[in-house]
């Protein structure tokens, strides 16, 4: 019985775990190349895996039906968009995800942002570094106004230590949010316009779906205050990017901080990167070491389960 695990987290933070499910009688054979597999590799050690731990590797029908003997995948984080869930189904095949395992992590690099572009923490430092000694004026996160779009989890962390810093949260969920809930995170229950028309801050946090695809675009962005920043550390394409750009360029809103983009990298030409109100950091928000050990303790016993019932 084998396992495959793409993600380069194991190698250092779960190899005590590797040999656990080896003791088990396992073969496992995880990625500790330094680099992401080339889809060609991901798919000749794939062929005849059991189990696969997968991060960002794409597994669509075309690859999984070269994997005869696939009963469980496990998604190294949440996002489950680079899965054939649909063939997965008519397979039988356990598709699973680390709910919860970085959601603290995610919560506090969008704090982090928030804090980078109110402080002009980017330019400033980079300014220093060019043996510049500018002094932009910032502005006070206490006393704004959050509105969080997905408040799952990373929603509710996020919530918790928006409220500690003084700041007025609106939450809205595709789900109603229960009153009790909403008192407990001291939130005001919102709907998705109400957040995109009164925040000073909107942070993004749902999945990638038809229905979630572009769902930030020209006619949200134009709905939003002049000096408000656009946060998303959910997924590209859920914010139409040459939508953001105009909106950008056109001062509609004042900035947007992403974790996120729609092609990862970026081409190095990409005009919305190049711009200082946008900055963008390379998809490390669920990146913390804790959140890394979580993430490979939750993936290993849920393919451990599936496949050894235990």
């Amino acid at each position: 019985m084998k396992v495959l695990i793409t993600p380069r987290g194991f190698a250092n933070y779960g190899v005590d775990i590797v040999k656990e499910m080896e003791a088990k009688g396992v073969d496992v054979h995880y990625n500790d190349t330094g680099k992401q597999y080339t889809p060609e590799q991901f798919l000749e050690l794939a062929k005849d895996a059991d189990g696969i731990i997968v991060g960002v590797d794409v597994m669509d029908r075309a690859m999984m039906e070269q994997c005869p003997n696939l009963k469980v995948v496990c998604k190294f984080g949440v996002g489950t968009d680079n899965i054939d869930l649909e063939y997965a189904k008519e397979r039988g095949i356990y598709v699973g995800r680390t709910v919860g395992s970085n959601s603290i992590a995610v919560a506090e690099h969008v704090v982090a942002l928030m804090f980078a572009e109110s402080k002009n923490l980017y330019t400033s430092i980079r300014d220093v570094k060019n043996h510049g000694w500018n002094k932009p004026t910032g502005r006070e996160i206490n006393g704004k106004t959050l509105g969080i779009i997905g408040f799952g989890q990373i929603g509710k962390h996020l919530a918790q230590f928006a409220v500690g810093l003084g700041m007025k949260v609106l939450a809205y969920d595709v789900f109603e949010i229960p009153d009790e809930v909403a008192e407990q995170y001291h939130v005001t229950k919102a709907t998705q316009d109400e957040i995109i028309e009164n925040s000073d801050f909107i942070s993004l946090h749902v999945p990638l779906l038809d229905s979630t695809r572009d769902m930030i675009s020209t006619n949200e962005l134009k709905r939003m205050k002049k000096d408000a920043c656009l946060i998303n550390a959910a997924r590209g394409g859920i914010v139409n990017e040459k939508a953001l750009y105009e909106a950008l360029v056109n001062h509609e809103i004042r900035s947007a901080c992403f974790d996120v983009y729609s092609d990862e990298p970026p081409k190095a030409d990409d005009p919305l990167v190049a711009l200082d109100n946008f900055l963008l950091t390379p998809h490390t928000a669920a990146r913390s070491k804790e959140s890394e050990r979580r993430t490979c303790e939750m993936s290993s016993q849920i393919v451990m389960e599936q496949l050894l019932g235990k």
